[in-house]
């Protein structure tokens, strides 16, 4: 064991079965950070950027992290609520007027970040158009999405929907009036030091960026206004995407990881109190399953799981089941996770951090086994 109280054979070992996996063509390549109690045992850089494997990762590689920008937005409405600005209990329509319109009109912050909304599990509002401006994100759900059933009765991923319309309420309740874009970097991004991470590719990050290679498993189109392609909108510069618009990096997603490990603070910067991050790691969703993932484990014969949803981050829980957290780590271990390629968690219990970003997005069933094995692998690292 090393002074991290990481082995470092076991990490080791991590890093060859991610070798293994880029050999047999699972992922083109990853971006890893496992570390305890704030101490790095593992930074690599593996794999390539590419199928061809003629981009090298390294670790300052910019990757879209597609659904890990949810945390982004779950945490500034955390803190909105902590600085009075919001409620959980606000009623969305209070804030956004035109959302109004039958069972919309009972839905609150908290079903939004619980995805316990009922709303439909849509990953556009309306089919063909483009989605990196979020005014007009905004305007087709008010106009096209609509309730499929009462809120808080079952627990329903919201690919788009929720956190778009709580990036436009931390917008509209902003005190100073900013952009949702500017909003996330002055009060998040730039307190924290992830000096990498923008909302939309910022000009300066672009020669870093991994342009996504989706490989056939998008369930849909991402078109933005450039055109630069089926999904062109994780290209755009001033793409505002409060679901899925962040790209970042393994160092800058380790930092936001550890500030919630610390209990809210890093490096002297309170971004959440400990209060409000102990309530965002209760199992906010019961034994409730995910409906979207309920789907895609009936596909594979899998027994569904219970969603195991706080207020903003997925979590463990105890269940026996195909997770992407691991089956060792303890049951309060939280974290985000983006499709088929991100993923970073916390085990408080053994106070192990575990971050990694990949190129070539895999099929979800798949992801879910892959950051399963390599979730299990790193917290049995922790002596």
């Amino acid at each position: 064991m090393s002074d991290t109280g990481l082995n470092e054979a076991r990490l080791a070992h991590l890093r060859t079965v991610i070798e293994g996996d880029i050999e047999r063509r699972l992922y083109h390549g990853a971006v890893i950070i496992v570390a305890r109690e704030g101490r790095v045992g593992l930074q690599a850089a593996i794999g390539s950027a590419d199928e061809q494997q003629t981009r090298p990762l390294r670790i300052d590689s910019v990757f879209s992290i597609f659904s890990v920008t949810k945390a982004l937005t779950n945490i500034l409405t955390l803190r909105a609520v902590e600085l009075g600005q919001l409620a959980l209990t606000t009623r969305v329509v209070d804030i956004i007027p035109e959302f109004s319109g039958g069972l919309r009109e009972q839905i609150t912050l908290l079903h939004l970040i619980t995805h316990t909304s009922g709303l439909p599990m849509v990953f556009i509002p309306k089919p063909g158009m483009y989605i990196d401006r979020l005014d007009e994100i905004i305007a087709a759900i008010c106009k096209h999405v609509h309730s499929v059933e009462p809120p808080g009765e079952r627990c329903a991923y919201s690919p788009l929907v929720n956190q778009a319309l709580l990036g436009e309420a931390l917008r509209r309740t902003d005190p100073k009036g900013r952009s949702y874009r500017t909003l996330v970097d002055e009060d998040l991004l730039r307190p924290l030091g992830m000096q990498s991470t923008s909302i939309g590719v910022r000009a300066d990050l672009k020669a870093r960026h991994v342009i996504p290679d989706f490989r056939g498993n998008s369930p849909a189109e991402h078109l933005g206004h450039s055109n630069l392609g089926p999904n062109g909108a994780f290209e755009e510069e001033h793409a505002e995407m409060p679901w899925v618009g962040a790209v970042s990096t393994v160092p800058d997603l380790y930092r936001l990881a550890e500030m919630c490990r610390r209990g809210g603070a890093l490096d002297g910067v309170r971004i959440l109190s400990p209060a409000t991050l102990e309530l965002a790691r209760r199992n906010w969703t019961g034994d409730k399953p995910n409906e979207l993932y309920k789907v895609l484990a009936h596909k594979r014969g899998w027994q569904p799981a219970p969603a195991y949803i706080g207020l903003g981050f997925s979590l463990r829980g105890t269940a026996h089941c195909h997770h992407m957290l691991g089956t060792l780590t303890s049951p309060g271990t939280f974290g985000n996770y983006g499709a088929g390629s991100a993923l970073f968690w916390v085990d408080p219990e053994r106070n192990v951090t575990f971050v990694c970003l990949t190129a070539g997005v895999m099929e979800s069933n798949d992801n879910i086994e892959r950051f399963q094995r390599l979730s299990d692998i790193a917290i049995a690292a922790a002596e």
